[in-house]
């Protein structure tokens, strides 16, 4: 079974937290969702989540590890060595997702987007000008690494997950029964 890490951070984007995780669940992918410094974490719009776990608890390596977006989330995810050392690590062997402000804000500083194709959140590219992001789609999928620009690309960046990760069949099938675009 495919293993997959959402780490969530004070101040994350719920949307691009919680789609994810209820699209890859639907995928039947293991996912489990750690909270920087708690269990319980409070997204940008004070909406309170209880993870599975504290990201100190988890696994040093997954198949997939989710990085949803938000600020100041992006920012916590950034300053936290426990998230920076495991996207490092599942770099390695597995596929480093990011959403919204993480692709600049986390990613950029840990060199794994350097030479890659990759998008953010348009008014976050400033953060890291050494990333060539474009914004001609909505995701990019270079290699192992697969990049959203934003909430309202949540639902689009779970399903290119399912399809790099378990193929184009799970990936529809998983389309038809959520009744996706």
């Amino acid at each position: 079974m495919i293993k997959a890490l959402v780490c969530l951070a004070q101040g994350f984007e719920e949307t691009e937290a919680i789609v994810p995780i209820d699209i890859l669940r639907r995928s039947k992918m293991d996912v489990v969702v750690a909270g920087v410094d708690s269990k319980k974490i409070t997204s940008s719009h004070g909406v309170i989540v209880s993870c599975d776990i504290e990201i100190s608890d988890a696994d040093e390596v997954y198949d997939v590890i989710v990085l949803p977006g938000g600020m100041p989330g992006s920012t916590n995810l950034s300053n936290s060595f426990e998230v920076i050392r495991r996207v490092i690590n599942t770099n390695q062997k597995g596929y480093v997702c990011a959403l919204c402000a993480a692709p600049a804000v986390v990613l950029a500083n840990t060199g794994i987007l350097d030479g890659k194709k990759a998008t953010c959140y348009p008014s976050m590219e400033k953060v890291a000008p050494s990333i060539n992001f474009t914004h001609e789609t909505r995701c990019v999928v270079d290699g192992n690494i697969i990049t959203g620009q934003g909430p309202g690309v949540a639902e689009e960046f779970a399903l290119t997950i399912v399809e790099q990760v378990l193929g184009q069949d799970a990936m529809k099938e998983i389309k038809k029964s959520f009744i996706a675009r």
